[in-house]
């Protein structure tokens, strides 16, 4: 279940440090939070697709990485953006 192209696009602008950033750990996360909630969303009404909820928990596990990287690497950028997300640490 890939994002639709007009969400991403927000996303990155809101979430970009410069014209160009796509890649930056700010954008990634919140482009998987993005899909997580997307995936959550669809687990609601599909309670058995095991194979969707495995991709939800690797998913999880990519972000949790580079959560815990923003955080070692620079943490008032980690706790902006977990206020910006709405997430808990």
């Amino acid at each position: 279940m890939p994002l639709d192209p007009e969400i991403k696009k927000e996303i990155i602008k809101r979430f970009q440090r410069h014209p160009q950033d796509t890649g930056s750990p700010e954008v990634q996360i919140a482009l998987l939070t993005a899909r997580i909630k997307q995936i959550e969303e669809h687990l609601k009404t599909h309670k058995k697709d095991f194979h969707c909820r495995r991709g939800l928990m690797k998913l999880i596990g990519q972000r949790r990485a580079l959560l815990e990287y923003l955080k070692r690497t620079d943490f008032p950028r980690y706790q902006a953006l977990l206020k910006n997300l709405g997430l808990k640490k």
